[in-house]
């Protein structure tokens, strides 16, 4: 394979970066779109642009992805799209009749600077958006950020264009995941469903992106978030963001426009995480922390105590999304693995770096942003070689390149399946992440022992 070439030697990289360990803004941007109940995301660019978002996310779930483009030709290109827009406007509300649509901005339109704001506004004026339909937009340059950045953003928006107060309180908490599966974000409902608490989620792809086949087309299914929700997440007496990075934006938004309290915390991956997120809801809502959630609680630690034995130790390296790879370091280091290497390709903090390390130690190598790629991760590997990797199909080369067994866990994986449908958060997709490690590093054991080593009881 190429990657044999990958040479050991670290050099400091200041304006290259090779295979990226992210991918760009409006798939983040669409996806969070596609969370929201009768919503039609609109990559304003070209038609390649979201030819590319929309293969990206169908090959990750595996299902048809629904969204529009203005389809900028050469004259767009140095004129602007004002007039593209203007008329998918007209196209998208008399064909598909969304409640919503969703702009989001591409690398060309960025570029040549095009004022959404400005064109959206017009087109109210003017009346080429229907009576009781919307039209939103945000800002998602592919050339800064990540689809973590993305996500976040397209969130904020739903916020900003549609959320209200009407100075009574609801009796709700809000929600607001960064990326991740449908799976998790039905398994956090789940969550707040067996303590009783009402809740509204922003943006909520379960139902959507995951759907059942029933021999029908969908344009819009089922799930989402309803825009009245979203319109009442500013009389909720609590925002919740789940992810230090994807999931602070909108809660600050909600705070500063209409005074409601924040409290963000990392992904609920692993027993710790989720602890510090039920032991949160259970103090600021009141509600008793029920009696199946503890027993979920217990099978856990009940399966961690069992097999420490073959996790203890192990080097891990692990490659992501900010939100989940911290998750995911805090996830081994209560599993007593040792996280060598951390990589993210999307910009962070020197908190959160600071933070990394200090759930690691030091022996970590972290590194964030554009320059950390695949291929320093590669180089930090041939360095050190860890027991087990952990990170997206594209980590795969890596994995093979280096005989290292390989979890696949974030976005996007498009040559596993599942995890629309499984999750890794809470009690319970906490159980099954630790089984997937821990049936990873069996196998391994099984593969590599001698014969008369092989036991058939583990």
């Amino acid at each position: 394979m190429y990657l044999r070439h990958t040479p050991k030697e670290i050099v400091e990289r200041q304006a290259l970066t090779i295979n990226a360990a992210k991918t760009c803004q409006p798939i983040g941007a669409m996806y969070a779109a596609l969370g929201v109940h009768n919503c039609l995301p609109h990559s304003h660019g070209s038609q390649g642009c979201c030819a590319y978002h929309r293969s990206s996310l169908t090959r990750h779930y595996n299902d048809p992805i629904m969204a529009t483009t203005s389809s900028f030709s050469e004259g767009s290109s140095v004129f602007g799209g004002m007039s593209n827009l203007n008329e998918a406007i007209k196209n998208i509300f008399t064909l598909y009749n969304p409640d919503i649509i969703a702009v989001h901005t591409t690398c060309l339109s960025e570029v040549i600077g095009d004022d959404l704001g400005q064109i959206i506004k017009s087109a109210y004026q003017e009346g080429r958006i229907p009576q009781g339909k919307i039209v939103m937009h945000t800002n998602t340059p592919s050339f800064k950020g990540s689809h973590v950045t993305g996500f976040s953003n397209m969130t904020a928006s739903f916020i900003s264009y549609l959320t209200k107060s009407s100075g009574i309180p609801n009796g709700c908490i809000n929600i607001i995941p960064t990326f991740i599966e449908p799976s998790d974000m039905s398994e956090i409902k789940r969550m707040l469903t067996e303590m009783g608490i009402k809740f509204i989620m922003l943006p909520d792809t379960s139902d959507v992106v995951n759907g059942p086949m029933d021999g029908k087309f969908h344009m819009f299914p089922k799930g989402g978030t309803t825009k009245e929700q979203i319109a009442g997440m500013g009389d909720s007496t609590l925002t919740v963001g789940l992810g230090q990075i994807g999931a602070e934006a909108a809660p600050k938004l909600l705070n500063s426009k209409f005074k409601v309290p924040m409290e963000i915390l990392d992904l609920p991956i692993g027993l710790r995480a989720t602890d510090e997120f039920v032991n949160l809801l259970h103090e600021k809502c009141g509600t008793a922390v029920p009696e199946s959630l503890e027993l979920e609680r217990g099978q856990l630690l009940d399966a961690m105590i069992d097999k420490n034995q073959y996790l203890n130790g192990k080097k891990v390296s692990i490659v992501g999304d900010p939100d989940i790879v911290i998750s995911m370091c805090r996830f081994c280091r209560e599993n007593d693995m040792k996280v060598i290497h951390a990589v993210s390709g999307t910009p962070t903090s020197e908190a959160w770096e600071v933070r990394l390390k200090e759930i690691c130690g030091p022996q970590v190598l972290v590194k964030t942003g554009e320059r950390a790629d695949m291929f320093y991760l590669h180089q930090l590997i041939k360095n050190e070689k860890p027991d087990l990797l952990m990170g997206n199909t594209y980590a795969k080369e890596i994995a093979r390149d280096e005989d290292i067994p390989l979890v696949r866990i974030g976005y996007p994986i498009y040559d596993r399946m599942g995890q629309q449908y499984m999750p890794v958060t809470g009690y319970r997709g906490g159980m099954r992440l630790f089984c997937k490690v821990l049936e990873t590093l069996m196998d391994r054991q099984d593969q590599l022992c001698k014969d008369e080593d092989l036991e058939f009881i583990m």
